[in-house]
Order: structure tokens, then sequence, then C-alpha cells
């Protein structure tokens, strides 16, 4: 099937995907935007999975105030290159984990790190990879890293938080 320069156009600003990849999911899909969003998607965290044994010695760390100046988080964010730890995807995806570890409160970056002694808590609530993004609900911290992954084409992860609030 042959899809319409504009629909790629849609799909490439919806996703941040490359053209050639939104053309190949638009034709697999036969010209349906969510069903090449989902190929995308999926495709995105083959791609994080092959990349998840590279070493990522760059990245930032990202600071959060809330307004008010009642909730503050450090970051620190690591990827492959700081080529990419420049750039203003990378730079978004650590504000965003920022103001999810302010607003969700996790104690752990990931299930590995929740001690044996505390194996029977509700993950969701207690690790950040796997809360609910913010910003989109119906996917998790981890897929919202994933999609940059496939995107920035480098393996990206998440080492470390602090979560400062007044009075705790």
């Amino acid at each position: 099937m042959s899809v319409s320069t504009e629909l790629i156009r849609v799909l490439r600003e919806q996703s941040g995907a490359g053209i050639m990849d939104c053309k190949k999911a638009l034709e697999r899909a036969d010209g349906d935007l969510d069903g090449a969003q989902e190929i995308l998607r999926n495709e995105g965290v083959a791609s994080a999975s092959k990349k998840a044994s590279r070493v990522t010695n760059e990245g930032l760390i990202e600071s959060y105030i809330h307004s008010g100046g009642r909730v503050g988080v450090i970051v620190e964010i690591n990827c492959e290159t700081d080529f990419v730890a420049n750039t203003a995807d990378f730079k978004k995806l650590a504000h965003d984990v920022a103001m999810q570890v302010a607003a969700m409160s996790p104690t752990y970056v990931g299930s590995s790190d929740v001690p044996d002694d505390e194996k029977n808590v509700e993950l969701q609530e207690v690790c950040l990879l796997q809360q609910p993004f913010i910003r989109d609900p119906t996917t998790t911290v981890q897929d919202r890293i994933n999609e940059e992954i496939a995107k920035l084409g480098e393996n990206v992860r998440v080492r470390r938080f602090k979560r400062f609030s007044l009075g705790e």
C-alpha cells in the first residue's frame, strides 16, 4: 500500500521516529495511524532490549523544584555519548523523569533495587520504572524511556534519584 507524505509527516511528528521507519510502519498497518504507532512502539521496545547491555557513562543530572519550593528532586540519567546528553530530547526526558519523581515519590529505580525483605510491596508504587507515566498514564516510565532509546539510538537508563520534601 502506498501512503501519503502527509500521513508520514503526521506520524513522524507524533512519534519522533525517522521518515523511513514511519513509512514502513504505515505500510505494515495499511495506513492506520494508531496501528503504525503501535508498530513503532513495539519496535522501540525491541530496539531498547538490544541496546540494554551497552555502557552508559555519559548523561546529565537534572534538578526539579516544584512550585512553592516544598518538593525538590535530583535525577541522574545516563546515555552512551555526551552528544546525545546535550540533545533537547534527552534533556526533556530527564526533566519529565524528575517531575515524575516529584509527583509520585518512588523509592527505588527498578524492581531489581527492591530489597528481598520488601518483595511483597506493590512495584507500581515504589519503583519508578514501573509507575504509570504522569504525562501519559497509558504507558509506564520504562515505556517512555524505551521510546527515547528508539529515537536517540543509544541506551538510556535512570541511574539514581533523590527526592526532598519539607517535613519528611
